[in-house]
């Protein structure tokens, strides 16, 4: 679980998270600072617009950072971030996955408790007073409201001219992002096409609203990402998915990523682990592109 960050896992660390974005961003070429602008990748040269948006839900009007290429047509993707929210490491995956040639709707999944960032980096929500802001925003994203938001994002994304509608919706969740990327896929299977969770919390419970129960409902392709100390604690989980997902007859790539705890994807983490973070980024393209073109 994205909270279950204990003394031992700390002992085991070997990388940590780059001490600043700037980092990161420099890595793919991208700047911080582009809401409501356009800018060129100096590694790759993709010209990309970037848009804060605001999206009509049943919960009210959730804000977004929508990114795509300036030219062309691409697929469509609905990014869902960890506990701490929609923040700058956001923003600079995002960006990274456009220039690949996606449209990516970044969402705050917090919008009803006001706009992002909500915290402004993932170990602020290890401390009390950011634990205590979240608690209630938490509480509100049952799954009756995560299905309808997403149904929300995709019915979005579908109506933008730069989005390919004749190509398949992906979406993608980190941490408790995880399974609202599989509720994505179930709130509009004629819609998305692929599904990546990277160190995704919870997707199987031994409750009747788990999210590995709405698999038969889906027609995706996915990548299921297993941080080592997550499959340490729930080693059955792994047996369960790959179970569910024979049974439905989709394809899905299950694999545990050895020296990795949870949460070792967003460069800002405090337990990020730039190698196994490229070797999960390298999948996810390759499963948006079998799936999505």
């Amino acid at each position: 679980m994205c909270d279950e960050f204990t003394a031992a896992d700390a002992a085991r660390v070997t990388r940590r998270g780059f001490t600043a974005l700037g980092g990161a961003a420099a890595m793919i070429g991208l700047g911080l600072d582009m809401d409501g602008a356009s800018a060129r990748s100096a590694g790759q040269g993709a010209a990309l617009s970037e848009t804060r948006v605001s999206i009509p839900t049943a919960g009210g009007h959730a804000d977004a950072i929508f990114i795509h290429p300036v030219h062309g047509t691409h697929p469509g993707i609905v990014m869902w971030p960890d506990i701490a929210g929609l923040r700058d490491a956001y923003k600079i995956m995002a960006r990274r996955l456009a220039v690949a040639g996606y449209a990516v709707l970044v969402v705050n999944q917090y919008y009803r408790g006001g706009p992002a960032p909500v915290l402004s980096s993932f170990a602020q929500w290890r401390t009390p007073q950011g634990q205590a802001k979240l608690a209630p925003m938490i509480a509100a994203l049952t799954p009756g409201a995560v299905t309808s938001d997403a149904a929300a994002y995709v019915h979005f994304l579908d109506q933008q001219a730069v989005v390919d509608r004749k190509r398949k919706i992906g979406s993608v969740g980190y941490c408790m992002g995880g399974p609202f990327a599989v509720r994505t896929a179930a709130a509009a299977a004629a819609r998305v096409g692929a599904v990546a969770t990277l160190h995704g919390a919870s997707l199987v419970t031994d409750k009747p609203d788990s999210p590995h129960l709405l698999i038969p409902k889906m027609k995706a392709r996915y990548l299921i990402a297993i941080a080592a100390n997550d499959d340490e604690k729930q080693p059955e989980a792994k047996e369960v998915l790959r179970k569910a997902f024979a049974a439905a007859k989709l394809p899905a790539e299950i694999e545990v990523y050895p020296g990795t705890l949870h949460g070792w994807c967003p460069p800002d983490s405090q337990v990020y682990n730039a190698e196994q973070a490229e070797r999960a980024w390298a999948r996810l393209l390759v499963t948006f592109k079998a799936a999505l073109g």
